[in-house]
């Protein structure tokens, strides 16, 4: 199901039971990125500034508010950081490629996406969700089987960014790349066999592969890769964890676009 959009994008998943956002900036951004929320839990009797904000915006869209005790919370809370605020979502959905196409489209720049093969972790998700948006990626794209969704921790850990960039969730992701080469994206996987990231050319369309905090990147998703970067690394261990590959490779791409304008 699909929610009416604002100035603002906004993008979240389909959930039978809605989603909870938890601390203060998840739920103040969501508030303002215009997301359905269906009743906000705020601690009674609260005099910090960043509640009141919220408040006040809650106010502006007519949210329910129940002020609640702080033992009510962490009876609610999903996670170990609510800080005094919670909100019930409800009516959302994950994006769907064209959406990402068209915000490509309308900012006049080649696609740039991000695509996760099986990460488990949430605070991974939610980081390179973060680091994506930041990136100025027009979306992110992540399988249905084996892989970590849109959970409050995750949502949390992207520090907002969830609220702006979409999400896809694919049955095969590798189907998925083949459709969308046929589009002209180029896609380029991290991995410790391919060449240095700073001799490919990683200008264009194209699509960021990272793999699993573990197992890596697939076999046959790696296979339909067009590119094989490695990071370069000095340490003694061969790995990053997979939010700060990401962030590294994405912000190679950011590089070579400054660099050919």
């Amino acid at each position: 199901m699909k929610t009416n959009k604002t100035d603002t994008e906004s993008y979240l998943p389909d959930s039978p039971d809605g989603l909870t956002l938890e601390g203060k900036h998840s739920v103040l951004e969501a508030l303002r990125a215009d997301q359905p929320i269906e009743r906000l839990f705020v601690l009674k009797e609260s005099k910090d500034s960043q509640l009141q904000s919220i408040l006040r915006e809650a106010k502006k869209k007519h949210t329910m508010v129940d002020f609640v005790t702080a033992e009510r919370l962490d009876q609610l809370a999903e996670t170990d950081h609510h800080q005094g605020v919670i909100a019930r979502l409800s009516a959302f959905r994950y994006a769907d490629l064209s959406d990402m196409f068209d915000i490509s489209e309308k900012a006049g720049e080649p696609l740039f996406l991000f695509l996760l093969d099986g990460i488990e972790d949430p605070h991974n998700l939610g980081a390179i969700i973060r680091t994506a948006h930041q990136a100025g990626a027009h979306g992110v794209i992540i399988p249905k089987r084996r892989a970590v969704g849109l959970t409050a921790t995750a949502v949390a850990a992207s520090a907002g960014a969830i609220h702006h960039i979409p999400v896809a969730r694919v049955t095969n992701l590798s189907d998925t790349i083949k459709q969308l080469k046929e589009k002209g994206v180029w896609f380029v996987c991290a991995d410790m066999d391919g060449d240095v990231m700073y001799n490919l050319n990683l200008t264009g369309p194209i699509g960021i592969v990272v793999g699993s905090e573990g197992a890596g990147v697939s076999r046959l998703v790696k296979e339909n890769c067009d590119m094989v970067a490695q990071i370069p690394m000095k340490g003694k261990i061969n790995s990053l964890n997979a939010s700060v590959a990401a962030g590294v490779l994405g912000y190679e791409i950011v590089r070579q676009r400054i660099m050919k304008q």
